[in-house]
């Protein structure tokens, strides 16, 4: 099974997969509303407004697995997301990154990308995987990294196969 294959629910409720973004630069993000790293939407959509038309998404997956900060619902957590910083990048339905119902697709992103020391887990809100247009998984990074220090290794790949 590919990164494409992994069966996904957006937002809204809709069942579907990442094939729609096949080709595509992607940033990977477990995200959270009421986390101190939360204000990195801002810079997760000033990415996704810069690059967009380039070929690249941020893709944001809610996760409630961290101290409970993100206790909403779906429609909470668009309503928060849109209101509070104007995402406009794709959200999807809340999923789990750690542990037995871990989602098919940080189940991948994790073994492919393992976190320091070798360690799968996902550690924390605003983990994020950086995958190429082939749909592999180039790189991880930590909660701590922005969006903006992650800027120069996005264009790198989306120069590659400009």
């Amino acid at each position: 099974m590919t990164l494409y294959d992994i069966p996904v629910t957006t937002i809204d409720g809709t069942a579907t997969t990442l094939e729609d973004y096949r080709g595509q630069v992607l940033l990977i993000v477990n995200v959270a509303s009421k986390c101190g790293f939360t204000p990195q939407y801002a810079g997760l959509e000033a990415l996704y407004r810069r690059y967009r038309d380039r070929g690249f998404s941020v893709l944001g997956f809610p996760c409630d697995q961290f101290a409970h900060q993100e206790p909403g619902d779906e429609a909470e957590i668009r309503s928060f997301c849109t209101l509070t910083y104007d995402v406009t990048f794709p959200l999807f339905a809340k999923i789990e990154v750690n542990g037995s119902g871990t989602h098919p697709l940080y189940a991948l992103l994790k073994t492919a990308r393992p976190g320091l020391l070798g360690s799968e887990a996902v550690k924390w809100n605003f983990t994020k995987f950086l995958v190429d247009r082939d749909g592999s998984v180039v790189r991880r990074y930590a909660p701590t990294d922005t969006p903006e220090e992650i800027e120069a290794d996005l264009v790198r790949l989306l120069e590659k196969h400009a």
